[in-house]
């Protein structure tokens, strides 16, 4: 049988988008519990960027990328979910998407509705399975009921414009920031209750402002240290701050005791990759996600295409925030 090549997008030390380089690699035959896939389309995630500088360190050289969708070429012992021919999609670990094919393990690979194109596919999977968790596992602890209101950070981004329009049909009011009047116009347009553009206005005294002095139940932030020391002050007694990123950079390091003269606050720091720890709990989540697009209440917004020879152009652009919901890399 002949060997399988393929471009992979790599690093060999961590740094700038200058890092990033095209290697020829071979690829061989999925083992057991694994798939080979060939990709027609790759997402572009905020993780990537973390992974390329180091802030999430991992082995060198390392394969960048943690979701994409493409067509099921070769299926290992032990896999039954997935046959060859399916049309399939993911996000998953390890690394190792922004390529042409790949062999990964199955568990996370689900397969992809007909009515889901490939670039919604590669572009919906960690955004949406992200924003899937967020709206319904991160609660506070006294529940969230329709009419609520939520702060959700980064509104314009990828996770951001999913979850504005599931918080809508959740009956939610979310608030969203982002750092433009354009962007944040892009938030309410997508369902956000209320947006705030972050740059010009406090948005910490405008959250209390329209929610009448009491603030909110939950703050999803994936901005990290710009947005973390006031997002707390958003909060009603017993809120839950929910971070899940560092776009801004890490969060510097807080006495836990400062929680509780703020009303005995939650935080917790979340990854989707702790949610998706089980073949069941993957596919259970990635069927909430497809019904919701399918069924039109989530759309999945590609405003960025790059070819996979522009990597650094796309991680270029992803780092300057000049991007707006999401972004596909085509090989």
């Amino acid at each position: 049988m002949p060997e399988t090549t393929s471009r992979a997008v790599r690093i060999h030390a961590t740094g700038g988008p200058e890092q990033l380089v095209i290697d020829q690699v071979t690829v061989g035959e999925p083992g057991p519990g694994q798939v080979r896939i060939r990709h027609h389309a790759i997402g572009l995630n905020f993780i990537d960027v973390y992974q390329r500088t180091g802030l999430y360190p991992n082995a060198l050289p390392l394969a960048l990328g943690m979701e994409g969708a493409g067509v099921i070429e070769a299926v290992g012992e032990g896999v039954t979910h997935l046959k060859v021919g399916d049309r399939a999609a993911y996000a998953a670990n390890p690394p190792g998407s922004y390529c042409d094919v790949r062999v990964m393990p199955a568990m996370n690979v689900c397969r992809l509705p007909d009515a889901i194109s490939f670039e919604t596919g590669a572009a919906m999977m960690l955004k949406g399975l992200t924003a899937q968790y967020l709206l319904k596992h991160c609660k506070p602890v006294e529940g969230l009921q329709a009419g609520d209101f939520v702060l959700f950070h980064a509104a314009a981004g990828g996770v951001g414009l999913i979850a504005c329009q599931w918080a809508r049909a959740l009956g939610l009011k979310l608030i969203g920031t982002a750092g433009s009047d354009d962007k944040c116009q892009l938030a309410l347009e997508h369902g956000a209750s209320h947006a705030i553009n972050y740059r010009t206005e406090d948005f910490a005294a405008r959250v209390k402002e329209i929610t009448g002095g009491k603030g909110v139940k939950v703050v999803y932030d994936s901005v990290g240290k710009d947005t973390f020391d006031k997002s707390l002050d958003c909060l009603v007694p017993f809120g839950l701050m929910v971070s899940f990123g560092n776009a801004s950079g890490p969060v510097a390091p807080f006495a836990p005791g400062a929680l509780g003269p703020k009303g005995s606050l939650y935080l917790t720091r979340q990854t989707l990759f702790s949610h998706i720890t089980t073949r069941e709990r993957t596919q259970a989540m990635a069927d909430d996600l497809f019904q919701a697009v399918t069924s039109g209440a989530v759309n999945i917004r590609i405003d960025q295409r790059f070819a996979l020879t522009d990597v650094r152009k796309a991680h270029e652009s992803l780092e300057a925030r000049s991007t707006t919901g999401c972004t596909v890399l085509l090989p």
